[in-house]
């Protein structure tokens, strides 16, 4: 089961989460970000920085009110940061709310924390752990399981406060009892439902961000709900889990002596460091409280955050609790809270030197030089991101640098093919652009160009009145007779940079042929009308002749005809 992930479509060219990802367990696949399960210890922080809120989870709200539907007895686990998270009057008018909604029971996670504090407490007692890494926090535990394996020995062999609490619940009510923990944590899902070493103490996870969209749907104002109590003994000092240094200040309200130093660190970035120094093995006989989360879980990625700050949410919290009192009523000898973990290190197959330049080179990265180490992909260094690309776990195109040299390139060459002339004009009339063709033409180097004034080359009448009415020029025939050539004129007004964009198509080759061709249906013409006039004048003259002959045969024929009447009559 995939807990998170990301939407199709939502997700273009940003890489914001990969930047984000510590542990770098996102892909990223024809420009889709996905979320790598194997590799993921679902902290949820991509889902945080998202920008375009692409994020997917695997809600449990469909099971949970199937549970209510069916009439089945449902307790809900809540976890402690409640307190500094939802908004009320009195903490009961959670409760109450949360049974208006069909929920039997209502039970506060600190419960299950006290039992996880009694184990804490007893391994320090003992004191036979080289250092201790507290393990309420299931991203904590994947982080050293997949990445800081060697560091398994020194993990708290116990179960989380959430798992702790499932089992005490159904050890009170039976087995037959469905449990829904209710928190600011997503990696409480995978832990609850898909680590086997655990699975049954708990049947869903709902987040407070459900919760309080749920409450709306229903038309339940927390506000005008009444003060209930939860169904549970006060488990007194142990509500501080969700609080920076919580965890600590509950051991700290226990009897037990012993020699371990107490250190309390928040945050992914300080966990990898202090995990760094402890596989150094320079630290010894230390008890260390670790949060993935900066501040505790009071912020967590589904702490519904937007409802107020850290440090309100904190102070709200410890004003409701008593931070020296034990949580003695509350029993678990009964229950088996030992867990055990594993090295479940991630493996990914790394590059040869030559497999490495061979990614670097398609990259545009030829030499150290080339290799600027960004961050903008995400990944610190050119060569871990090499590594991704290599892993498939990246593409080339994440690269920022590259994908402008590729734009730039692609741009360079349309304009240095075009053969157009293209130049930029500010509104001093100074040239701030050319191209290949314009430095052909106007016969200067770049570096000259831009150094020089329009007006020196060609007449500046039509870019200086685009300059002033920021209307277009469109396809205007011209010829620009200082460089001897007809052109057509396009000028266009850019707002942005207070400049013209002036392209002058060389239509002088165009011109001079249909010259030509117009020189050529003349002489044609001409030749045509003396050919008629010669044919005219052939015409006058045979009809001359013509004329002539005929008159001299009438008379012939006359007199032969007289001739013959004459001879007859005598």
């Amino acid at each position: 089961m995939r807990v998170i992930d990301f939407k199709d479509a939502s997700c273009r060219h940003c890489y914001k989460c990969v930047r984000n990802c510590e542990v770098k367990a996102i892909s990223v696949e024809h420009e889709q970000a996905h979320i790598m399960k194997d590799h993921c210890i679902n902290c949820g922080h991509c889902l945080e920085v998202c920008p375009q809120n692409a994020k997917t989870f695997a809600s449990d709200m469909d099971r949970v009110k199937g549970y209510l539907r069916q009439g089945m007895r449902v307790v809900i686990s809540i976890a402690p940061s409640y307190l500094g998270v939802l908004e009320y009057d009195t903490p009961g008018q959670v409760v109450d709310a949360l049974k208006r909604l069909g929920f039997w029971e209502v039970r506060e996670t600190a419960e299950g924390a006290a039992l996880v504090t009694k184990e804490y407490g007893r391994l320090l007692k003992e004191g036979k752990m080289t250092n201790i890494i507290s393990t309420c926090c299931p991203s904590v535990n994947d982080l050293i399981e997949k990445y800081y394996p060697s560091l398994v020995p020194q993990m708290a062999p116990v179960v989380s406060p959430m798992v702790a609490h499932g089992r005490l619940i159904k050890s009170i009510y039976g087995e037959d009892v469905k449990v829904v923990f209710l928190g600011p944590c997503i990696a409480k899902k995978e832990e609850a439902i898909g680590d086997e070493r655990v699975r049954g103490a708990i049947d869903a996870i709902l987040t407070f961000e459900e919760i309080t969209k749920w409450w709306k749907a229903e038309g339940i104002d927390i506000h005008q709900c009444e003060d209930q109590p939860a169904g549970n003994p006060s488990p007194k000092v142990n509500r501080l889990y969700p609080v920076s240094g919580g965890v600590i200040q509950s051991v700290l309200a226990g009897e037990a002596e012993d020699l371990y130093y107490k250190v309390h660190i928040d945050g992914l970035k300080n966990c990898m460091e202090l995990f760094e120094e402890l596989e150094r093995g320079g630290i010894r006989d230390c008890f260390f409280e670790v949060n993935v989360c900066e501040g505790g879980c009071i912020k967590g990625p589904a702490s519904d955050k937007w409802q107020q700050s850290l440090v309100r949410a904190k102070m709200d919290i410890e004003k409701r609790v008593k931070h020296k009192e034990e949580a003695a009523e509350i029993d678990g000898s009964a229950l088996d809270l030992h867990k055990e973990f594993t090295d479940r290190r991630v493996v990914d197959r790394q590059p040869t030197d030559q497999e490495m330049q061979d990614v670097l080179h398609a990259m545009g990265k030829y030499t150290r030089d080339d290799e600027l180490n960004c961050g903008a992909c995400g990944y610190a260094t050119c060569r871990a991101k090499a590594a991704a690309v290599f892993q498939k776990k990246a593409e080339i195109g994440m690269c920022l640098p590259y994908a402008l040299a590729q734009a730039e390139s692609m741009s360079n060459i349309v304009m240095d093919v075009t053969p157009s002339m293209i130049l930029i004009i500010d509104k001093d009339m100074r040239i701030r652009e050319c191209n290949k063709k314009a430095m052909e033409m106007l016969g200067v180097s770049r570096e000259e160009a831009l150094e020089r004034y329009i007006f020196e080359f060609i007449d500046d009448r039509d870019i200086a009145e685009v300059l002033s009415a920021k209307k277009p020029i469109i396809h205007k025939k011209m010829s620009l007779d200082t460089v001897k050539l007809k052109v057509v004129e396009t000028i266009i007004y850019i707002d942005s940079l207070e400049s013209v964009l002036v392209t002058y198509q060389d239509i002088t080759k165009e011109e001079k042929a249909k010259e030509q061709h117009y020189n050529l249906k003349m002489e044609t013409v001409e030749m045509a009308q003396k050919v008629i006039d010669k044919q005219m004048m052939v015409a006058q003259e045979i009809a001359g002749l013509l004329g002539e002959t005929t008159a001299e045969t009438k008379v012939t024929l006359s007199k032969l005809r007289d001739s013959i009447l004459f001879e007859e009559e005598d």
